[in-house]
């Protein structure tokens, strides 16, 4: 066996106690200025694998965001929990590919089981993995061109940019209607949707807004990007905040935001599974199973995946998603009972966008420590959002990191 393929002990020892050590919170959740002291050629020679971990060591986890911070409360990247990026580590060790049964038959089959599990949520037959909602709503968007004829898109201006992206590849028109005051789409009475496919946000990227998810009945295709709200509906508790995702085409939702997983893991169902696939697969004669969609090789994400719900369950993901919510609600109150600072409006998907008032936002952020919001712009002027998807957040830390800081300029 080549000594590539042997396990170092130590190696991976020493990994984990490197990475147990990052874990402590820093005074400032993310670094500004990384320093890469690295050649700034590749080397001739190499300097073998423990010395090669201990040069990354410090810009991959001492340098990293850190997504586990209790003062980190900004984006929709949360930490990944111990038995997810363990199962990852079998995943990146076995490197299945599931594009063909000879170097992935265990992975293909977890890949059917985790879109068995979670499709009865969202009312679809079936689906598959991609890596993220941008390859979700270019394969919905595909499906609806080759199996209804659709010739348009028409989704609000809130939503996701890869919508644009996946009409502009595709050769459809785009459309894009101007959102009510609350971000939701309103699509105009008299709108012709008979050769249209129709994309519904279900959380908006700055606002977590929700459309309407029953108002496009008349269109060829319904399509609704779940990005971020998707994963509410694996709670009882808030399942409804996308009732009429059923009706619905497709439907996308990106794991590796509220259902805690690594990067590059995201599902794509269907009202119909088995015509969308057979539109979209493809076949060659060094393949012994069908290509379908996107992606040619991929990786076994569901190993992961399937790893955090089988510990968790759908009530301990649910508890996940409704500590997030309530993080959310906590911080609404705060607020709210703090002159000085205003909302744009009450979260429906957790995303919570609020500022103090008349304060140059950049500066407040310079000023917090132990503490990291996002900034962003709505409508043309800058507000503090944000997003509940780290568990450890501390959030009346934070609002008290906010207020000092606040109290300093």
């Amino acid at each position: 066996m080549h000594s590539d393929h042997i396990i170092d002990m130590e190696a991976v020892r020493f990994a984990i106690d490197r990475l147990h050590q990052s874990r402590a919170p820093r005074d400032k959740p993310v670094t500004l200025q990384p320093e890469v002291a690295l050649p700034a050629q590749f080397p001739d020679t190499g300097v073998g694998e423990q010395a090669a971990l201990e040069a990354l060591s410090d810009l991959a986890l001492g340098q990293s965001a850190q997504l586990h911070h209790p003062g980190y409360f900004a984006h929709m990247d949360p930490p990944t929990a111990t038995v997810t990026w363990l199962a990852s580590l079998w995943q990146a060790a076995t490197n299945q590919n599931v594009l063909h049964p000879d170097v992935g038959p265990a992975a293909r089959e977890l890949a059917d089981v985790l879109i068995e599990w979670v499709k009865p949520f969202f009312s679809m037959s079936g689906g598959h993995l991609v890596p993220g909602a941008t390859v979700a709503n270019l394969t919905a968007l595909w499906a609806a061109r080759d199996l209804r004829g659709v010739r348009q898109v028409i989704t609000s201006n809130r939503a996701h940019l890869s919508i644009r992206k996946a009409a502009h590849i595709l050769g459809l028109k785009f459309v894009e209607i101007e959102s009510a005051s609350n971000h939701g789409l309103v699509l105009p009475a008299d709108l012709d949707l008979t050769d249209a496919a129709v994309v519904l946000t279900a959380g908006t990227v700055t606002t977590g807004a929700v459309d309407n998810l029953t108002q496009a009945a008349g269109a060829a295709w319904v399509h609704v990007d779940a990005a971020w709200g998707g994963p509410l509906r694996f709670s009882e508790r808030f399942a409804d905040v996308l009732d009429g995702v059923e009706s619905a085409d497709s439907v996308g939702f990106s794991a590796h935001k509220w259902c805690f997983q690594p990067k590059g893991t995201a599902v794509v169902l269907f009202k119909d599974d088995k015509a969308a696939h057979e539109a979209l697969s493809y076949g060659g004669g060094y393949l012994s199973a069908p290509n379908i969609g996107l992606l040619g090789s991929g990786p076994a994400t569901a190993l992961p995946f399937l790893a955090s719900l089988l510990a968790w369950g759908r009530a301990g993901l649910a508890e996940r998603v409704e500590h997030g919510m309530a993080q959310a609600s906590q911080l609404v109150e705060l607020v709210e009972d703090d002159a000085r600072f205003e909302l744009w409006g009450r979260p429906t998907t957790g995303v919570f966008v609020w500022r103090p008032r008349n304060v140059d936002l950049v500066a407040l952020r310079v000023r917090m420590n132990q503490g990291w919001v996002a900034i962003v712009d709505v409508d043309g002027e800058a507000w503090l959002r944000c997003v509940p998807a780290n568990l450890s957040a501390d959030v009346r830390a934070l609002f008290a990191q906010t207020t000092a800081a606040l109290e300093q300029t």
